[in-house]
């Protein structure tokens, strides 16, 4: 049987392998040298970025900290070994542990060891307390609770002199406003700056109002991080509000408390503007009989009254070790409070 006439069949190709060639593949071009190169720089850049930029963010931190912290504690321990006064510091001769072993029989020293740690027991604790207790009352919701939050912290904005010279004014002996109010209920003034203790409560009471309101902002984020449902099951549970602040509220800010004990600690330690203003005769001796003299404030009468520089920094030194001593402290109890929890 013929085909029609002007019908042409369809005729498949015949496939790869049977007689027919096979189809050509699309071949890319070949890349620019040029371009690759660019690539190459650009991601090499990008490796480079990655892994050396967050060294470059935090370069200048290390900088300014070798610049300003580590070089000024190492040269200040070189000194401690040698006699250099303030009026000729470039001209240093070798005294080994000599400034060291003096501080063991300078009675002073001791003194202001003695008064750093009352001072700092007197005004920390108290400070703590309350603070805990303003940012308890701040966790509930008040009316214009933003504007005591702000104002409990403006004494922590104010400066150390303007704060002390106020309070110096206050506890003066003669017209301050403290004996005033003694006086009203019948009680005679107190000398506030001679004595011992009152003296040591006066300065006490300044560090107490600059710093309750900063840890209160401190205790009071760390309570609103303590979950609700604890609260709850203690109301539930038929405990009052005050039990509630006991059994759930302080245990939870243990750490919180731990860090603020620290750092006041270590204010307290550093304790000198304070101690310094307070004294109206302007002298760093802390009264008459070196009755508030705080270890800072001996360190600054040593070297920059006495001109004994080799024997401040010793004292500068000597405040460090305490300082690692109570972060040695520090750490093996919060070690311990994370066993126990």
């Amino acid at each position: 049987m013929t085909a029609p006439s002007g019908f042409t069949p369809d005729t498949a190709a015949p496939p790869a392998g049977q007689g027919g060639a096979a189809p050509r593949a699309a071949t890319a071009p070949a890349p620019d040298p040029a371009e690759q190169r660019r690539r190459d720089r650009r991601s090499r850049r990008y490796r480079w970025d990655v892994r050396w930029s967050p060294y470059a963010f935090v370069a200048p931190f290390f900088v300014f900290f070798a610049a300003f912290g580590l070089f000024p504690l190492l040269y200040t321990g070189w000194a401690s070994l040698h006699q250099v006064e303030l009026t000729d510091p470039t001209h240093m001769e070798w005294a080994g542990w000599h400034n060291f072993s003096r501080l063991w029989e300078d009675e002073f020293f001791w003194k202001a060891l003695r008064n750093t740690f009352t001072i700092g027991v007197i005004s920390t604790v108290p400070q703590l307390v309350m603070a805990l207790g303003i940012a308890h009352l701040l966790n509930y919701r008040l009316r214009a609770s933003m504007f005591f939050r702000v104002a409990i912290l403006t004494p922590y904005a104010t400066s150390v002199a303007a704060a002390t010279l106020v309070f110096a004014l206050l506890f003066g002996r003669d017209y301050g406003m403290v004996n005033w109010s003694l006086g009203l209920v019948g009680l005679d003034g107190i000398d506030w700056q001679n004595g011992t203790w009152t003296s040591q409560i006066a300065v006490s009471t300044i560090v107490i109002w600059r710093w309750t309101g900063y840890n209160a902002l401190i205790y009071l984020a760390a309570m609103q991080a303590v979950p609700n449902d604890l609260y709850e099951s203690a109301a539930l549970d038929g405990a009052s509000r005050w039990k509630q602040f006991l059994h759930v509220t302080v245990p939870s800010l243990r750490p919180t408390i731990l860090f603020t004990v620290v750092v006041s600690t270590i204010g307290a330690t550093q304790l000198f503007g304070e101690p310094l203003l307070f004294n109206t005769a302007g002298t760093a001796t802390g009264g008459a009989d070196h009755q508030y003299q705080t270890l800072g404030l001996y360190m600054y009468e040593q070297g920059w009254v006495n001109l004994h520089l080799g024997r401040a920094s010793a004292i500068a030194w000597t405040m460090f070790l305490i300082l690692l001593l109570i972060a040695a402290a520090n750490a093996l109890f919060a070690r311990r409070l994370r066993k126990s929890q």
